[in-house]
């Protein structure tokens, strides 16, 4: 599990923090003793979870990583010993209505973060940056995918984030193993928790609709994804970072896979009918009308190597992750604080790694 013996004390620089996930790893980093300066726009979504939070130890910078200058300064006035990149223009849909945007962000913006870190943190030990599970080339065929497979994407978010891979090898091996600065990959998605409001995401709909007492408008009820609760690749990030500043570097993968327990995908329909079951809400669905852009039907992940490579494997399976977050979602509405939510969670969380217990009924 993350340590606090290792964490403690070090300078990270995160961007998107202000993101869904952002905000639970910035989060639990501050729980480590983690001094952390966050650099991101702003929320997207009104209500979001980073203005709840007031996390101790976060200097929050709202800036554009597609505009290199200020990042420079910001990475400058941090000096960080570690940093992870999350900030991405992360959805499909958006990807077909502004594709120059979507790879400016994702490839460009990460190439300046890059380019920032190797000229402006002379502290530097390590950086881990975040892509998908979309970064593969993806035939449909149900094949869980393992790092070596081959790197690609249909829609311009998934061709954006394996370019941002290809970015980030280039850099690794032109710029900054002969720095000694150690740079990787965590491939992760479909990631679901208490407090995403964010537009054009499956919980969220859900959520927004049955407060509405309307049906849920399902685009493609029959995908299958590896859902997954936030704190499940969070820990396998912070894991990953851990293990790259030791001597096991040298045989370390250069990209990571984090999925949910393998037997545990589930439909976009089954996701919708547990979480409804979850918050004892009826749930009907309606297909949407009309043609859609395309999206790929079946993605499922192989995490098996980062159990082999740093011991981590997920706690939760797909429907436990919807019960966590109907579990943050109850506790909210009965006048819980989402920052309370939040840290009851994580130290639930840490409960399951600490005792090295599958958070499944066997």
């Amino acid at each position: 599990m993350p340590t606090r013996e290792f964490w403690a004390g070090q300078r990270v620089f995160l961007t998107g923090h202000t993101g869904f996930k952002g905000s639970w790893a910035s989060r639990w980093l501050s729980k480590l003793g983690a001094t952390q300066t966050g650099y991101a726009l702003a929320p997207d979504s009104e209500p979001a979870l980073f203005p709840l939070l007031d996390t101790p130890g976060l200097t929050s910078v709202i800036g554009d990583i597609r505009d290199p200058e200020p990042l420079a300064a910001a990475v400058a006035a941090c000096d960080p010993t570690i940093a992870i990149h999350m900030a991405a223009q992360p959805l499909v849909r958006l990807s077909y209505r502004e594709p120059a945007a979507t790879y400016a962000t994702n490839v460009m913006g990460t190439l300046n973060v890059l380019e920032a870190l190797r000229h402006h943190a002379p502290s530097l030990k390590a950086v881990l940056v975040i892509t998908t599970d979309k970064v593969y080339a993806n035939d449909n065929s149900g094949h869980a995918f393992v790092e070596e497979d081959r790197l690609g994407g249909h829609d311009p978010y998934s061709s954006s984030k394996a370019a941002c891979e290809e970015v980030v090898s280039s850099y690794r091996q032109s710029f900054y193993d002969e720095k000694g600065v150690r740079l990787a990959t965590a491939r992760a998605g479909n990631v679901i928790g208490g407090g995403d409001w964010s537009e054009d995401r499956l919980i969220p709909d859900i959520w927004r609709a049955m407060d509405r007492g309307e049906a849920v408008v399902l685009r493609n009820p029959d995908s299958v994804r590896p859902w997954q609760h936030v704190l499940d690749p969070v820990s396998g990030y912070l894991d990953y970072v851990e293990a790259m500043t030791t001597d096991q570097w040298a045989t370390l993968p250069r990209a990571l896979n984090f999925a949910p327990v393998p037997d545990s995908p589930m439909t976009v329909r089954e996701v919708t009918e547990s979480l409804g079951d979850a918050m004892g809400i009826e749930h009907p669905w309606l297909l949407a009308e009309g043609a859609q852009p395309v999206e790929m039907k079946l993605l499922t992940l192989d995490a098996s190597l980062a159990n082999r490579a740093i011991g981590w494997r997920p706690r939760l399976t797909g429907r436990e992750a919807v019960e966590w977050t109907a579990d943050w979602i109850r506790a909210t509405r009965g006048g819980e604080s989402a920052e309370a939510a939040v840290d009851a969670q994580i130290r639930q969380y840490e409960e399951l790694l600490s005792t090295d217990q599958l958070g499944v009924s066997q």
